[in-house]
């Protein structure tokens, strides 16, 4: 015999007890058990309210316990179970209470558990901000402010956005009729003030070893299990704690497509739940990419410590994003004497270097061009007026302001055709900076620096090694570092 008690816990007579899920669970943790909806998973611990232990076939794990649905009578179906039909589809027609079909008891559970995790995670914020850097706040002895800013990044701004969040969803939740409940415009409204999680994504590496340096010393060790305590929140370390943003805001598309997936086109949620889908999508993806972004501006900064001579202001002071690079001849006024040159074009500049004669591996820096003033001019082959000498596979760059030309020849066709597609996807890159209001901070960019005057002293190798650019495809050049 078994029963499900209210509590949550399970009464056997010692039988195998088995569980069908309701609904896709998508591992985040290899102690976590990944299953289908229609899964049959063997339940061997129920003792925790929310998350049981279970195992399908040879491999066993935490899952959800709002995912699957008990055996009332391990030999029968349960009345309102949902049925398979061949194909191993379900059965749309089959019907629960009220009217719902398996799929609207499917988006049901879903939606519950969108709401549940919700507030589950202010909790968890709220704990945070006030079980910790309240506390913390206390203690000017042991941690200055810029301290609890590499610590805990911007948590305080994101539990703000996340209660105005949840408030948003529970005003959308039909408390009689959850599958009616129309949850997909909360995300859209909320998809622009999500991306405040990229600065708390690039932030906690930092946190991690801000933490780490600081538990090396047992007077924090002590202050922050306190905090815990104080807080009445579980045995898990700060950092531990502090990584659930970083999961939450990954978790969205996933909680999305699990949505969609149960939801009939004719559903008045079905196109708001579609577009929130791609657009908590993008959301990932532009914090992905400014992480991306981030990791490169140290391989910049080692790149231009390895140039011999340079001159002024440093590369990251405009720039962050390596397009293209190559060889190129270029041809000043007023003599028209050409000169090879390597050329590294980034963000708002391109900069000009000369390999060393014997050594080519070493690069010694000549020039740069701000590429905010100029436009790009394609050049037919033979003789060009401007620089009256016959010219092939040739471009300029035109200064609108102060009427200055620079002239530059590649080898081949295809070479130049290359160059021209970098010098539009250099432009793209700024205007989606712009869009996006991508930034780098003046601490990080004086970090990355620091850290690669010590390399560059440790005697690392020179020159244009460090910073590589790989092919175009698709329209878009995709940088590479070695």
């Amino acid at each position: 015999m078994l029963l499900r008690a209210g509590s949550g816990e399970l009464i056997s007579d010692g039988s195998v007890v088995y569980a069908e899920a309701l609904w896709d669970h998508v591992t985040m943790d290899d102690q976590e058990l990944g299953f289908k909806a229609g899964d049959v998973i063997e339940v061997m611990d129920a003792t925790n309210k929310e998350w049981w232990w279970g195992r399908i076939l040879d491999s066993e794990g935490w899952f959800p316990a709002s995912f699957v649905r008990l055996r009332v009578n391990q030999d029968e179906p349960m009345e309102d179970y949902p049925l398979k039909v061949e194909g191993g589809k379900e059965d749309d027609s089959r019907r629960f209470g009220m009217g719902q079909t398996t799929k609207d008891q499917m988006r049901t559970n879903v939606i519950n558990e969108i709401i549940s995790t919700e507030r589950d995670y202010i909790k968890h914020l709220k704990d945070i901000c006030e079980g910790y850097i309240k506390q913390c706040r206390k203690r000017a002895d042991m941690f200055t402010e810029e301290q609890l800013k590499t610590i805990f990044g911007n948590i305080e701004d994101i539990y703000r956005c996340q209660k105005k969040f949840v408030k948003a969803l529970e005003k959308k939740f039909n408390k009689d009729h959850p599958h009616l409940s129309e949850v997909g415009s909360c995300f859209l409204e909320y998809q622009t003030e999500f991306q405040i999680y990229s600065e708390y994504c690039n932030n906690h590496p930092n946190a991690c070893m801000e933490l780490s340096r600081l538990t090396k010393v047992n007077k924090y060790v002590y202050f922050f299990e306190a905090c815990r305590l104080l807080q009445k929140m579980i045995d898990i370390s700060l950092d531990g704690f502090l990584l659930t943003p970083v999961q939450k805001i990954c978790k969205y598309p996933l909680q999305l497509a699990e949505l969609l997936k149960y939801t009939n086109p004719q559903h008045r949620d079905f196109k708001d739940v579609e577009a929130a889908l791609n657009a908590m999508k993008n959301v990932a993806r532009l914090i992905n990419e400014r992480k991306r972004r981030l990791e490169n501006i140290d391989k910049i900064a080692q790149w231009q410590s390895s140039i011999e001579d340079w001159e002024g202001e440093d590369v990251l002071v405009r720039s962050s994003e390596l397009i293209y690079s190559g060889e190129l001849a270029k041809i000043s006024h007023p003599q028209a004497k050409s000169q090879q040159r390597m050329f590294f074009l980034f963000d708002h500049q391109l900069v000009c270097c000369k390999k060393d004669l014997l050594r080519r591996d070493i690069l010694y820096y000549k020039s740069r061009i701000n590429m905010d003033d100029m436009e790009i001019l394609d050049v037919e082959d033979g003789k060009d007026k401007d620089f009256n000498i016959s010219v092939k596979n040739a471009f300029k760059l035109h200064c609108r302001d102060t009427e200055e030309v620079h002239l530059f020849c590649a080898k081949k066709p295809e070479q130049k055709q290359r160059w021209l597609k970098a010098f539009e996807n250099e432009r793209r890159q700024v205007q989606l900076d712009q869009e996006t209001g991508f930034s780098i901070t003046e601490v990080q960019k004086k970090q990355a620096m620091l850290n690669a005057s010590k390399q560059h002293h440790a005697g690392k190798p020179k020159g244009e090694s460090h910073l590589n650019t790989g092919r175009m495809g698709g329209g878009s050049v995709f940088t590479t570092w070695e």
